[in-house]
């Protein structure tokens, strides 16, 4: 939006995973290349027709980002039009495959997009319904920016109409602090700034909605550095009514996927050791 700028939260100090600085090389770059650094958007997106046009417009203000790429996951409105006159670049799964695969695609683009020679683009993936509010994501880009940590995770303010419980980010937070020794506030976050290395060494993603645990469980066990930053962002939060307790139980069984699949594959590490 024209002339918007991004709003800075009263306590916006990062609560970090580690107290040390970032492992991704391109936070050894020097200070030259740092100013040059650019951050490619990336919106996985379906049936966001309404909201799609604000987010783009409001991510397309964020300091550093020279690309706004919308993956559109099957939607059965016009998203990837509405997108795509908002000014985003568009690429569209002709059914949908679910998040982890529209972040997968996207980061694939963004690195052909990537000019040889310079450093990659830092990604910042968000979610498409937060509108105007979309332009608050950007104290998540300076601590990777910075070199301070690998990988930032937006805390949110409480959600008007929010109905869950809590079980879901509990068992999500419980299983992270048991595998990393970090327990995250809001470990669900979907709003999240990391280096492309950081996102390469958490690839394959976990499917479904486990795709934020598996992703923070993956980088926290390799050394990677994260942290989390108060953003002031409204999005759409699942109800009370049916279809969001049907979304409750499948992210429930999603990060429960994702965790059970992290604790195997330590078990089966610590044998061969």
């Amino acid at each position: 939006m024209s002339g918007m700028q991004p709003t800075e939260p009263s306590n916006a100090e990062p609560t970090a995973a580690r107290t040390r600085r970032a492992k991704s090389q391109s936070s050894q770059a020097d200070e030259r290349d740092l100013q040059r650094q650019r951050v490619a958007v990336v919106i996985p997106a379906k049936d966001e027709a309404r909201r799609i046009a604000q987010t783009v417009r409001a991510a397309k203000a964020i300091p550093h980002v020279d690309l706004v790429l919308v993956v559109d996951d099957g939607s059965e409105d016009n998203t990837q039009d509405v997108a795509r006159d908002a000014g985003a670049v568009v690429v569209r799964h002709s059914h949908n495959r679910g998040k982890a695969a529209a972040m997968e695609t996207g980061a694939a683009v963004v690195a052909m997009r990537d000019a040889p020679g310079r450093l990659p683009r830092l990604l910042l993936f968000i979610d498409g319904d937060l509108a105007e509010t979309a332009v608050n994501t950007a104290p998540l880009i300076d601590p990777v920016l910075t070199g301070n940590a690998d990988l930032a995770i937006a805390l949110l303010p409480p959600q008007p109409g929010a109905g869950g419980r809590g079980f879901v980010v509990g068992a999500a937070r419980k299983a992270i602090s048991s595998l990393t020794g970090w327990a995250p506030t809001q470990p669900l976050s979907g709003m999240r700034c990391l280096t492309r290395e950081a996102f390469e060494a958490a690839t394959p993603l976990a499917r479904g909605w486990g795709v934020e645990t598996g992703m923070t469980i993956d980088l926290l066990s390799q050394g990677y550095v994260a942290v989390e930053v108060p953003c002031d962002l409204k999005h759409r939060p699942s109800g009370k009514d049916w279809k969001g307790q049907l979304h409750r139980a499948a992210q429930y069984r999603d990060v429960k996927m994702a965790i059970g699949a992290r604790r195997l594959r330590r078990v089966g590490a610590q044998k061969k050791n």
